[in-house]
């Protein structure tokens, strides 16, 4: 039942899934964009490594007016534009392949042309000079309203996604009366649906606060309830920008490495976990803000601590798919598995090597999480150090080795460079090992973020080689992603015609029950509403003792 036409219509696979070429290449330019921003992103996220090392930066990046320009621009197009746009379209074509069904075109195509129109408004308030606010964006630093109005947009863009996804699996519902959700779409749409209660925070943050204070509706802005509202969504992101990393890592990359994924019930536990612990986490990024109870902080401190958990869960499956596959090629004894599997598929290697690198990410963020031991490194250099190897790695090399198999899928074209694409892996695992290594050493010896390190007059001798090592390590990180960029360019535009044939998600070792208790884990509005008590008692009493929003504060810009 395979085929394929190099300008058809449609693309059919062996288990008789069919996209419409128009939402297959919606679903290709959400890609597109993404790996994009990423291009333009890496280019300042390399000169913010130089300027650790002492390289003054705006010599060398003419463009810049400003060390937080760039710093604005790498922080917005890596964390929220590669992101939003990769997830938007990888998990709609997961959502549909489990589905076994195409999505509603005109939803994904809004989506589309609303993220493209926010990169559009607030990349030109960035490349203006008009929004050095950075990522985080806090007040008293104002941007130009275009920007606010630009990330309004890329989160309205995943809001009418995620309407898209239950539109989907409601209308399979209805025509699978008493079928448990498929495996793929299930964990697909739980991420959506974390995402949709995680992303109110930033919303209203945006929309009620700071776009009618920068048009000059408010008088002024509360910088501690901004805070508290960005953070409400802040830490829940990561875990948006996590979990597309991990539908991949529970059902392609045992399929790569020729195993299965470990169970179905368990799988679903964790991304239900997820949902519950993922939000009323934010207040452990506040540990140094006055005005919230230190009672407040030790709860979010405790959830934070929960959500570990799953992570935990999700290593001993993967491993578990991992080794399955490498004992299958005749690996043997306790770790001869490991060296068994395909190394050779880029893909496989991306990922596995985004996972080592995790380990480390994840350990380092329960010092965040410790309110004592994170007093010492609060607001330096090892902040980015641990996010580096978390979103920076785990995330962003997941998302290169997905498109390793995703790309030439959408394209109906043979990767090219395959070679090159293995090489790119394994240069930026060490790349990011060196850089993390200078920032987290720098951080314990007290090397602020966020600095222009070239204009600093207290720099102290235990910086340098932090700061040496974090520039070698950027550079290297760098080359990858020009190696990444280049195997990509040469898919898209030389790579050979091909049938792309099945979207290669793995088997499950243990299946889904199809009766008992286990039925409740696909009735997401329970656990949408477990989630909601959790977000009303780890936020609730702050919110009550503290509105209404004190509107004090003037605003200052960086022009």
């Amino acid at each position: 039942m395979s085929a394929a036409r190099a300008n058809g219509s449609i693309v059919h696979d062996p288990s008789g899934f069919a996209l419409p070429s128009s939402q297959r290449a919606a679903i290709r330019w959400f890609v597109y964009v993404g790996f994009g921003a990423m291009g333009i992103a890496v280019i300042h996220g390399f000169a913010q490594a130089l300027n650790y090392a002492g390289i003054n930066i705006l010599t060398w990046f003419p463009g810049l007016q400003s060390y937080y320009q760039g710093l604005t621009i790498h922080g917005v197009f890596n964390a929220l534009v590669l992101t939003f746009a990769f997830t938007n379209g990888f998990l709609a074509l997961t959502t549909a392949r489990g589905l076994g069904r195409p999505l509603h075109g005109p939803l994904l195509q809004a989506s589309l042309w609303t993220l493209i129109l926010g990169v559009l408004l607030s990349g030109w308030a960035m490349f203006s000079g008009r929004a050095s606010v950075l990522f985080t964006f806090y007040p008293p630093l104002q941007a130009h309203p275009a920007y606010y109005l630009g990330l309004a947009l890329l989160v309205v863009s995943t809001w009418l996604l995620s309407i898209n996804l239950f539109w989907s699996l409601s209308r399979w519902r209805r025509e699978n009366p008493g079928q448990r959700i498929p495996l793929l779409a299930f964990i697909s749409v739980a991420t959506y649906a974390m995402w949709d209660l995680a992303s109110l925070g930033i919303a209203v943050e945006v929309v009620g606060l700071l776009l009618p204070w920068s048009l000059g509706w408010l008088d002024g802005a509360d910088p501690l309830l901004s805070r508290t509202l960005f953070w409400f969504s802040g830490h829940a992101i990561v875990y948006f920008w996590l979990l597309p990393a991990y539908v991949s890592w529970y059902a392609f990359v045992p399929r790569h490495a020729g195993g299965k994924i470990f169970s179905d019930p368990l799988t679903r536990v964790v991304f239900l976990l997820f949902l519950a612990l993922s939000i009323p986490t934010g207040f452990h990024h506040q540990y140094a803000d006055p005005g919230i109870p230190e009672a407040m902080k030790f709860t979010h401190a405790i959830l934070t601590f929960g959500v570990f958990y799953p992570s935990l869960i999700t290593a001993f499956s993967v491993i578990a798919a991992l080794e399955m596959g490498g004992r299958a090629r005749g690996g043997r004894g306790l770790t001869g598995w490991f060296f068994k599997l395909p190394w050779g598929d880029p893909s496989l290697s991306a990922q596995v090597l985004a996972m080592l690198v995790f380990v480390l990410g994840g350990i380092t963020g329960l010092i965040n999480a410790s309110f004592n031991v994170n007093q010492v490194v609060h607001n330096t250099a090892w902040i980015p150090g641990h996010f580096h190897m978390t979103v920076g790695t785990a995330v962003a090399l997941s998302f290169m080795g997905i498109a390793y198999w995703l790309v030439p899928w959408l394209s109906s074209r043979e990767l090219r460079g395959r070679r090159i694409a293995v090489a790119q892996s394994w240069i930026y695992f060490v790349g990011v090992l060196v850089f993390a290594r200078g920032m987290i050493s720098g951080g314990l010896e007290g090397m602020p973020r966020r600095t222009f390190m070239v204009a600093a007059t207290y720099s102290k001798p235990s910086w340098e080689l932090a700061g040496v090592l974090t520039a070698v390590g950027g550079t290297i990180m760098f080359l990858s992603v020009i190696l990444f960029v280049g195997v990509m360019l040469a898919t898209i535009l030389a790579g050979r015609r091909r049938d792309p044939g099945d979207i290669p998600f793995a088997d499950t070792l243990v299946g889904p029950a199809v009766s008992g208790w286990e039925r409740h884990f696909d009735r997401f509005g329970i656990w949408v509403a477990v989630t909601i008590l959790l977000i009303v008692i780890a936020y609730a009493p702050f919110l009550v003792s503290y509105l209404p929003p004190k509107l004090w504060s003037s605003g200052f810009s960086i022009y």
